[in-house]
């Protein structure tokens, strides 16, 4: 070793910027995912994906349809978490309970949206 920092191309100011972007459109893309159904809000809690790492818990939940700030807050309150902490400090425990209860919801949703329809059908 000879003592001499080692120096990557670019300054760090435009690799922090390109690193917030990438992480940004990560993101961004995460939430589509969730929103269409493509990937559950719970799986991604229990997978931590590096572009959720760094996420608050809020903005996953609320990338889900139907889910808002009240329904989140509530949600989270039953297990004293706060909306703000990121999903890569939360521990094993907490993502096992936040996703089990997210799972028991959307089969609670799937089967109330299915009495919805069947009631529909019997009604016309």
């Amino acid at each position: 070793m000879d003592g001499l920092p080692t120096m990557t191309p670019g300054p760090q100011h435009l690799r922090a910027l390109e690193r917030a972007n990438r992480v940004r459109l990560a993101r961004a893309e995460l939430k589509r995912r969730i929103a269409d159904g493509e990937v559950s809000a719970a799986e991604v809690l229990l997978s931590a994906p590096w572009e959720a790492s760094s996420m608050a818990i809020g903005d996953v939940l609320m990338s889900q349809r139907r889910w808002g700030s009240t329904r989140c807050r509530k949600f989270l309150a039953m297990f004293r978490i706060s909306e703000t902490k990121s999903v890569g400090s939360l521990t094993e425990r907490q993502r096992l309970a936040l996703a089990a209860q997210l799972d028991a919801h959307a089969k609670i949703e799937r089967g109330s949206v299915r009495l919805e329809a069947t009631r529909e059908l019997v009604s016309a």
